[in-house]
Parts: structure tokens; sequence; C-alpha cells
């Protein structure tokens, strides 16, 4: 019921003090004689109350046409009871200064000046009106700037809670996308290995044994995996994972042929792990899509740009252009500012290329 009457973000600061200024205004009006009567009095008081309880609810031109007719309506009680009830002209200007207008703060505080001015004609020689009337008149600029200065704070949580939810956002697709690319490819090894044992358990056990100890080994570089991702992204080595990927490719029965074209750039971590990492997620679709007996990964630096190409003879993987895999390696490109495309190899086959520009620390090159 008190939300209708009064607006709930006012009533843990405003409320108290509100309540307790209007019971002592309207304790001193209806306790003075004037010439007003009592019918006057109440007149005056409940043309008050309308102006303050319009004041409470609007932030545009309505509250300031409220704190012109409350100032005024004040200022006729204080003129024929007292001048100094126009102490509770703080009520109006606590209100105009929670206005959004700077123009309508202005007109309410010239409001708040002639007020005074017309009460006190006369009494000039009572100086302690000027104080309070110059109180009440920085009153509305000080509240217009707590005011604007809690809207500030409100879009920056509000910018903040975004901002929070996009980096959960992207560490969710960072881990997701690194889970795929990283933990996929060495679950694919441990699915060949075990495939190779199966093969080898009747024909020759002591091969078995071997494939055997390599799924232990490489289950073991799984878990390592995992805790590493889940922590935070390490680096990893393009030239590593380049022999990793040979490892892969001839347990797959993938023939592999690496073509450098001049010396490798010197990469920031970042860029070098991107570009692992893609290598990877390229490597990974060929042995689980392309059915392919060779492979090809060309290196080299054209027009300043680091370019990486990986090329199989198998049955093409456009039909899949559209899949995780590919949709990760064209985000971690463009992460880069980079480029990322895939298409049909002149074998037959499928052609994926990665140009990666280089900045001021690539150009340098490498000793071999």
């Amino acid at each position: 019921m008190i939300f209708k009457i009064y607006p709930k973000d006012l009533i843990k600061n405003y409320l108290l003090l509100d309540v307790i200024a209007i019971v002592n205004l309207i304790y001193n009006v209806l306790s003075s004689s004037s010439k007003l009567g009592l019918l006057g009095s109440l007149l005056l008081l409940l043309i008050f109350l309308a102006c303050f309880c319009i004041g409470l609810w609007y932030r545009n031109g309505y509250l300031l046409a409220a704190v012109l007719a409350g100032l005024a309506t004040l200022a006729v009680i204080s003129s024929f009871i007292d001048p100094k009830l126009l102490i509770y002209g703080f009520i109006f200007a606590d209100q105009i200064g929670r206005s959004h207008s700077k123009r309508h703060i202005g007109i309410a505080i010239a409001a708040i000046a002639i007020m005074f001015i017309l009460v006190y004609w006369g009494r000039m020689d009572d100086f302690l009106f000027l104080p309070i009337m110059i109180v009440q008149m920085l009153f509305p600029i000080c509240i217009y700037i707590m005011e604007k200065s809690k809207r500030l704070q409100s879009k920056l949580d509000a910018a903040n809670q975004q901002l929070e939810k996009y980096i959960q956002q992207e560490e969710r697709q960072r881990i997701a996308r690194d889970l795929h690319d990283t933990l996929g490819q060495t679950l694919m090894m441990i699915k060949l290995k075990s495939e190779l044992a199966s093969k080898w358990v009747d024909r020759n056990p002591l091969q078995a044994k071997e494939e055997l100890k390599d799924i232990l080994y490489t289950s073991r570089v799984a878990l390592k995996q995992v805790r590493e991702l889940v922590s935070d992204m390490k680096f990893i080595s393009l030239e590593h994972e380049i022999e990793h990927t040979r490892k892969l490719l001839q347990t797959a029965g993938i023939e592999l042929e690496i073509v450098k074209d001049g010396m490798p750039p010197l990469l920031a971590s970042v860029e070098e792990t991107m570009m692992a990492l893609a290598v990877r997620e390229a490597t990974t679709n060929i042995v689980k899509h392309s059915q392919a007996k060779h492979c090809t990964i060309r290196l080299e630096t054209l027009d300043n740009l680091y370019c990486v190409s990986i090329t199989d003879d198998g049955v093409g993987l456009l039909q899949a252009a559209a899949g995780n895999g590919f949709q990760s390696m064209k985000e971690r490109m463009q992460a880069l500012h980079g480029t990322f495309t895939v298409d049909s190899s002149p074998d037959g086959g499928t052609a994926v290329s990665m140009q990666l520009p280089l900045r001021q620390h690539g150009k340098e090159r490498l000793a071999t």
C-alpha cells in the first residue's frame, strides 16, 4: 500500500525525513493564529501536499510545475503566519534536485531566491534568512550531482554485469574450443592405438603390449591437458605440434610431407599457440573424416603474412565446413586478425589455408 503513496526507490533515504518535515509544518500552521483562518490554512496545506505528492512521482515538467506551485504556496503561508516557515522550502529544493533537466533546476533555484525576497521584503534587517536561502539554492545542485552519480554507478554496475557475463561466456567457449581441439586429438590417438592393440593382441602380443603402453602414456597426457585447459591456455609450440601431428597421422596410416619455405618468423606466444591449435584441429579432421593417404603441411612467409596450408588427398571435408572444428579455427584466426579459408585441393580432398599478419616482432627471423 505504501508503494502507491510513496515511491519505492525513495523510501530508504527520504521517507522518514519527509514525514517529519510534513508533520512539523502541519503542526506549525494549524497551531498558529493567522488571518487565513482554519479553512484557509487547511486549503493551503492541501495545495502544498498535492504539490509534494506530484513532485514525488515525476522528473519532467510536471515536477517543475509542482515545485513552483509548492514554493508559491509556502511563500503565502510564511507571509501570513511566520517567515521562518520558509525553512520547509528544503522539501521542494530536494525534489527539484532529482529532476533530469538542468534548466528546470535553474528555474527552481531562481524561484527559491524570489520566494525569500518576497517574504523578507521589509525585513532586510533580519540577516538570518540569507544563509538559509543560500543553502536552499545550493541544495538542488548537490542533490542533482548525487542522483547523477547514482545513475552513472547504476549504469556502470549494469555494464560490469554484462561484461562479467560476456567474460564467462567467452571463457566457456574457450574451454569448449580447447577441449575439442586439444583433448579431441589425444582421444583420437587413444582410439587409434586401441584399435591397433585389438588387432595385435592375438597375432603379436608383444606389439599389442607396446600399443597398450602408448595408450597409458597418452591417457596421462589427456589428464594433464584437462588440468591445463581448466586453469588456462598453455603455450603450444608450432614445431612441437607439427611433430605430434606426424605421429598421429603415422598411427592413422597417413603419410605426412612438411614443406618449409624460408625461416619461420618469431611469433608471439598467443599467436604461435593459436596457430598450433588450428593445425591440430585441421589434422584431427583429416584423421576423422578424410580417408586420406597423404597430407602436406606448407609453412611460408608471403608479403608480410605467415601462411600455413594443410592439404590432403581424401574424399573432401567441405560438407563438414560448418562444423565446430572449422568454426573454432576461423575464430582463432579472426582473434589474431588473420584469415582462414577451406576449399577443395587441386588433387582432390581438402585444402585448409591460414594467413597470419606479421607484426614488428614477427619480422625477425630465427636462426636455424
